[in-house]
């Protein structure tokens, strides 16, 4: 699919790979919709890129706000043809904490709820407005993208939750790329290892250093920008449908 022209939504588009992958959609050419909270960085965001974006305020897990966020853009691009799903949470802990105290169930269930049944609700609900655009010469009218992370292959110990949520990602990726085939809309799924994202860059240098050097080339944290090349990437190229690829510099995790 040809970005220059096309209506985009990215969540989670505050800061992070969200904002990275806004960047690279609005540079070559698309307009871009940053969904996040009201409490993010968004709308800043948003007002720096310029004429060609504008900002969503949606919880990604509510279907009346993200209905309300995806109405407004397609009514503002004319169609939606993108959607990046980069909006996530992450609690650490263990099942058994100290004393032997159970993880919080209700930590568990709003990890579960933002990462894997958000990412879902907004799957469906672009998908439905995307099903309405005229296909190109591929036949493709949309393209969604999602964001899971090697967590889901190689959990350490403390992310019992976020590896539930991004294994439900990585594990519903081909199952509704073959149910949207015949609406002509993708669907491929990113996992990213260790990225300069704010949750990581807000770590002393030292332990920032340490984790680069644990990724076997480049030894280094990954650039959020090399997300949002990989995102455009797959929205340019048609044979890419239903597959999960990881953007970890071959990067296995340990345990701990």
């Amino acid at each position: 699919m040809d970005i220059e022209g096309i209506g985009a939504v990215i969540t989670g588009g505050g800061s992070g790979l969200g904002e990275a992958t806004a960047r690279a959609l609005a540079a070559r050419g698309a307009r871009v919709g940053l969904l996040d909270l009201g409490r993010s960085k968004g709308a800043e965001v948003a007002k720096d890129i310029g004429d060609a974006a504008l900002f969503l305020e949606a919880d990604v897990s509510s279907e009346e706000q993200v209905t309300t966020a995806l109405d407004h853009a397609r009514e503002a691009f004319g169609a939606l043809h993108v959607t990046v799903n980069c909006a996530g949470v992450g609690m650490a802990g263990r099942t058994l904490g100290r004393g032997n105290e159970p993880f919080s169930l209700d930590l568990f269930r709003r990890t579960i709820e933002v990462n894997l049944v958000g990412t879902f609700n907004v799957i469906r609900l672009a998908a439905a407005r995307m099903a309405d655009n005229q296909p190109n010469d591929e036949g493709e009218r949309g393209v969604i993208v999602n964001t899971a992370s090697i967590a889901a292959f190689e959990g350490q110990i403390g992310q019992c939750a976020y590896s539930a949520s991004k294994g439900g990602v990585v594990g519903m990726t081909l199952p509704i790329a073959r149910d949207l085939s015949r609406s002509g809309i993708r669907v491929v799924t990113i996992a990213p290892g260790l990225f300069g994202t704010p949750m990581l860059m807000g770590l002393p240098e030292p332990a920032r250093d340490a984790l680069g050097a644990s990724i076997p080339f480049p030894s280094r944290l990954g650039k959020p920008p090399e997300y949002g090349a990989l995102a455009c990437q797959i929205v340019e190229n048609p044979m890419l449908n239903g597959g999960v690829i990881r953007l970890d510099g071959a990067l296995r995790m340990a345990p701990k």
